[in-house]
């Protein structure tokens, strides 16, 4: 269970951005821009709103999580470690040969729950959980993290046109609209909004909130589901990169391998604002 009081969610959400700038600043480098942006959806998460216990982390009743954004892994296992499932210390390894921290979340990694990435496949994944959770006769809730971008996918609306048809109102997806993608603006390559309206015709209760406000956030995820019956889905306003001005709002902060010179600025600008 989470027994993290909400007024600290701010404090665990810088420390999460300082270990993904640390990763991001290895050989490897990784996704900063799209994780800098759902810190908050997964701060909030794990540390005021799913029923999971590190100690326990196979207990058949626990809430499911899925980051169906994958290439986010490095914000992840930020979440995960300082949620005790591993020491932060083994995210200095991240991207190493023969470390268990891939370049995208695979079922080694304490917590995580089943490989992701391959955009389109986390809403599907979640809506197999929460049936098996009503077979079993459990009250678990399956919660899902989509890119903004992945909605391009077509499984995505296969997806929630099942969860739908099937009211399952156990899961609940968060889109992290951050309103970019690797090559450019999610709405000058394929334009998707009014994104609510998508929802709502599909056959889901949709919520809107501010993505970096992680005490708001928690308040209408821990209320899910929103209407019996329907399953749901919080559009998260964020932006790409948040927090890093050098890098804040751009496509460019896709894929960083942060220098010397980039990694202290980060940590300056982190610092600044706290």
């Amino acid at each position: 269970m989470t027994g993290v009081a909400t007024d600290t969610l701010e404090a665990v959400a810088a420390r999460i951005r300082a270990h993904v700038v640390d990763m991001c600043a290895g050989p490897e480098g990784g996704h900063l821009g799209g994780a800098f942006s759902c810190t908050e959806v997964l701060t909030a998460l794990y540390f005021s709103v799913l029923n999971v216990d590190p100690e326990r982390p196979d207990d058949p009743d626990r809430d499911r999580f899925l980051l169906s954004k994958g290439h986010a892994a490095v914000g992840l296992y930020a979440t995960l470690a300082e949620r005790g499932y591993f020491p932060t210390e083994e995210l200095a390894g991240y991207g190493r040969p023969g470390s268990r921290l891939m370049g995208h979340p695979v079922r080694a990694v304490p917590g995580v729950e089943l490989p992701t990435g391959s955009l389109g496949h986390g809403l599907a994944l979640a809506c197999g959980f929460a049936l098996a959770h009503r077979y079993a006769g459990r009250d678990a809730r399956s919660f899902v993290l989509l890119g903004d971008g992945e909605l391009q996918e077509g499984s995505v609306w296969e997806a929630a046109i099942a969860a739908a048809s099937l009211r399952l109102d156990r899961v609940v997806a968060v889109v992290d609209r951050n309103g970019l993608q690797l090559t450019g603006s999610t709405e000058g390559i394929a334009p998707m909004e009014p994104l609510a309206d998508r929802w709502r015709d599909f056959g889901w209760s949709v919520r809107e909130a501010d993505g970096h406000d992680p005490v708001l956030l928690a308040e209408h995820l821990a209320a899910a589901p929103w209407e019996p019956g329907r399953p749901s889905v919080l559009i998260a306003r964020t932006v790409k990169g948040h927090g890093l001005p050098f890098l804040e709002g751009r496509a460019a902060s896709h894929y960083v391998t942060l220098s010397e010179r980039n990694h202290a600025r980060a940590l300056g600008a982190l610092e600044d604002a706290r």
